[in-house]
């Protein structure tokens, strides 16, 4: 997709990557950082006891200082957790830092976990669940690091949020240059996901917070949030691709 361009208020024509660089340096000091899962996947952690659900400390700065309570927030840490279904495979390669059957990651924060079951649906090819043994040493140290959302306690699902993704509107840089601007129109520029895990401490979110979701992007409460159900728009995703391009 090429790359957008904006009018300003003086008329002259400004890169959209340009705009985004900007918005993420400012959203990279501003807004905490919170775990959210947005295509949940379950593991089960066989050698901890179901009734047993740890509070772990996350940080919501990179740079957060461990005498500093306030750059910290808690996270419930239990034998259910759910990760990104994008960060499980059937079969492991060596360029792939995610959880494969035998293979351990790390749940940021928390513990290095090793994959010891899969449990596929009756076609045999969907991935129902993952059964999982947690080390509490953390002697283990794998490469890859992964985002997660656990049971607050047991038998209760987390946090449920919707998650919109936007994306470029136009698929060419400047549509008031074509004849026909709506054939131009990106038919994903918007995506709904409505029933995200997130961490308790989002629950108090207002309408106009942002957060960045940790490997996700940044995102901001919406105002169709209500008490039963937070709504979440991405501002901005991590990737930077104005920098990569040249100032």
């Amino acid at each position: 997709m090429t790359s957008l361009r904006i009018v300003s208020s003086d008329c002259s024509m400004i890169r959209l990557d340009r705009l985004e660089y900007h918005v993420r340096e400012e959203l990279n000091k501003t807004a905490p950082r919170v775990l959210v899962v947005l295509h949940p996947l379950k593991v089960v952690i066989t050698n901890l006891e179901s009734s047993s659900v740890m509070e772990l400390d996350a940080k919501k700065w990179p740079d957060a200082q461990a005498d500093d309570t306030s750059a910290f927030y808690k996270v419930p840490f239990s034998n259910v957790v759910y990760i990104e279904r994008s960060d499980f495979r059937i079969k492991d390669s060596k360029d792939y830092y995610g959880l494969a059957p035998g293979k351990s990651v790390l749940l940021r924060y928390a513990f290095p976990i090793k994959c010891t079951d899969v449990i596929l649906g009756d076609d045999n090819e969907t991935v129902i669940e993952i059964r999982a043994e947690y080390d509490p040493s953390k002697k283990s140290k794998p490469k890859g690091v992964l985002h997660w959302v656990a049971e607050p306690y047991p038998g209760a699902d987390p946090l449920k949020v919707e998650v919109r993704l936007f994306e470029k509107l136009f698929n060419s840089e400047n549509p008031t240059e074509l004849d026909n601007w709506f054939v131009d129109l990106n038919l994903d520029s918007k995506l709904v996901i409505p029933a995200a895990y997130a961490v308790p401490a989002l629950r108090n979110a207002a309408v106009g917070d942002t957060f960045q979701f940790e490997r996700l992007g940044y995102f901001t409460a919406d105002k169709d949030s209500t008490a039963e159900k937070l709504v979440f728009n991405r501002t901005v995703t991590l990737k930077d691709t104005y920098c990569k391009g040249g100032k």
